[in-house]
């Protein structure tokens, strides 16, 4: 069987399929120029972060420097720290070693077998005990310069 289609209906239809053609043209082209933004963007995004890791480990770094430069200054400064006094260790009154700091002495007093909670402060102006009553002693003698 035939079918006859007439003139106009069969323009219409021919407008309308190439609009429709003409609209999926448009969105594939949409689509596609969507697509390589979004590629550009992704690439963007990792180019972004791997500076950002760049930046983080920069940032540590310079923090650890700084830490470490400070550590050394502070050593430097106690050793160009002209010493004023010795600290002398004394066992039963008799002299048994001589030390740039007190923490110094008592841990050597300790190495030796005093006891860590046994030291004591002296009173300022107060006579000190014979040496005979005093285990270990750890007095400062000032340098004279």
């Amino acid at each position: 069987m035939f079918r006859i289609i007439r003139t106009r209906t069969l323009q219409q239809a021919s407008a309308q399929a190439e609009v429709q053609q003409q609209r999926a043209d448009h969105a594939e082209q949409t689509h596609t120029a969507d697509t390589e933004r979004l590629g550009d963007l992704e690439r963007a995004l990792g180019q972004a972060q791997g500076a950002l890791e760049i930046l983080r480990a920069q940032q540590l770094l310079d923090t650890e420097d700084r830490a470490a430069l400070r550590a050394l200054l502070r050593t430097a400064r106690r050793q160009t720290r002209q010493a004023d006094r010795v600290f002398v260790l004394f066992r039963h009154g008799a002299l048994h070693s001589l030390h740039a700091t007190q923490e110094a002495a008592e841990a050597a007093a300790e190495a030796e077998g005093a006891p860590r909670s046994g030291w004591t402060a002296l009173k300022p102006g107060a006579a000190l005990p014979p040496a005979s009553e005093v285990t270990w002693r750890v007095q400062a003698l000032p340098l004279n310069t």
